[in-house]
């Protein structure tokens, strides 16, 4: 590969990251002018958003393990064929259900393209450069995630909703174009590995399960039988997993990879960034908007300073760690984020605008300076032939954490709520505010030594 191909493959990656985050983020923004389009209730609405999650996240090992075996390009381009045709059904559809349905196509492509995209950047980077790459990677995430609402809100407002899936259609095609021209086409390592059905099958039913109950046990309450019924089955699934892929020649998990420190380590403390990232992105909101009577302008650009510092910091670590190696940016981007949601633990009515920011961007630096070496260490201590594990396992981390994130959050958060008086309820609100970051900031302690446990 010649200097130059290797950034046009990161161009391609990147564009491809910036409109699945955009994708991704948009469609919060605009559910309830969706749901006055088509007169629907909350709760129908609720499940365009989270269709896509429960998609996405049971198909990212499934896709992961098809790239390993039949090359990571074609599954790539055929993730961009489905999304943008998907895209164009989510436009024109004429009813919530029909919505719903092409989402979840749209996440079949968008499951395709998370789970190959670090696997790709890892093949067509050197070792030393890897970090800088993924560092890269993550800056157009969270870029996709800052213009997302303000971006989604002047489309809607232009033109319809509909034109915030039309806008995947050009960008999709260039970045087709693009990862088509310039991503080397990839052979797979043992060509005689065949998929491992059963095994995807199993995992795809006990992960859809478990996200569904750590999704609705808010609103079914947490001792429900529902709840309780579905997240026991999704563990008996889950295991039975396990057991299957230990006695597979070929499984589509290799939890040999698990025995590497560098590798596990890695992976759970991904698991616990993203519930202390979730948390911050779910609660924040709350407290701006019903704690100090902020409109969501003002509090979407005050929301806007974690990811833009994400974004600047993510290259910077991870052009460091490929120097000075990942044990210490990861270590101390947890510190940081860990110090950033204390501080948080410290919003009250009266907390001044100054603190709220400085908080936001200890949290961004934080994550910013854990995610690219972190990334970099999953990718880089996985074999070549289980590359594309690697990236499901990383892609798989993300969604459980931001579930998690969102139902600790949500769950400390109701409890302390219910249990108010009306009379209580205006300090009930701060101090729930408060307790939630505050458990999450010890949390995140933990990354900090899960992190150091790494070799």
């Amino acid at each position: 590969m010649n200097l130059q191909t290797k950034w046009w493959v990161l161009i391609a990656i990147g564009t491809s990251t910036f409109m699945s985050a955009l994708d991704t983020s948009v469609v919060n923004t605009i559910l309830p002018v969706i749901q006055d389009s088509f007169g629907s209730d909350v709760a129908t609405i609720e499940w365009i958003v989270t269709v896509y999650l429960l998609v996405v996240s049971g198909l990212l090992l499934t896709f992961g393990r098809l790239g390993d075996i039949r090359g990571h390009k074609p599954v790539f381009l055929s993730g961009f064929i489905i999304f943008i045709i998907a895209s164009a059904l989510c436009g024109l559809a004429q009813s919530a259900g029909a919505l719903i349905a092409f989402r979840g196509i749209q996440a079949i492509g968008a499951a395709m393209l998370a789970a190959n995209s670090p696997a790709i950047l890892t093949d067509n980077f050197p070792d030393h450069q890897r970090g800088q790459a993924l560092g890269l990677q993550a800056t157009m995430t969270y870029l996709g995630l800052t213009v997302a609402p303000s971006f989604g809100g002047w489309l809607t407002h232009l033109f319809s909703w509909r034109a915030v899936f039309y806008i995947n259609i050009p960008v999709g095609l260039t970045a087709l174009f693009l990862s088509w021209r310039f991503i080397p086409t990839d052979q797979p390592a043992d060509s005689s590995e065949r998929f491992d059905s059963i095994g995807a099958l199993t995992f795809i039913i006990g992960l859809v399960l478990l996200l569904v109950g750590l999704n609705q046990g808010h609103a079914w309450g947490w001792t429900s039988p529902y709840t309780l019924g579905i997240l026991i089955v999704a563990v008996l699934f889950i295991f039975l997993f396990l057991i299957i892929e230990g006695r597979k020649n070929h499984p589509m998990l290799d939890l040999e990879l698990f025995q590497n420190r560098i590798f596990s380590a890695a992976v759970a403390t991904a698991v616990i960034n993203y519930i202390c990232v979730f948390s911050i992105i779910f609660l924040m909101p709350f407290y701006l908007l019903q704690g100090r009577d902020l409109n969501p302008a003002q509090a979407g650009l005050i929301l806007t300073i974690q990811p833009i510092i994400m974004a600047i910091v993510a290259p910077i670590s991870g052009t460091l760690s490929d120097r000075i190696g990942i044990r210490w940016p990861t270590i101390t981007g947890m510190m940081i984020l860990a110090v950033g949601l204390f501080s948080l633990s410290k919003l009250g009515p009266d907390t001044q605008y100054t603190w709220i920011a400085f908080s936001l961007v200890l949290t961004g630096s934080g994550t910013g300076t854990f995610i690219s070496p972190n990334n970099s260490a999953i990718m880089g201590s996985a074999p070549l032939n289980r590359r594309g594990i690697a990236a499901g396992v990383l892609a798989t981390a993300r969604s459980v954490g931001m579930v998690l994130g969102i139902g600790i959050a949500g769950a400390i958060f109701t409890t302390i709520m219910a249990h108010s008086s009306a009379e209580e309820s205006g300090n009930a609100f701060f101090f729930a505010i408060q307790t939630s970051f505050l458990i999450t900031s010890g949390i995140a302690m933990l990354g900090v030594i899960t992190s150091a446990i790494r070799k």
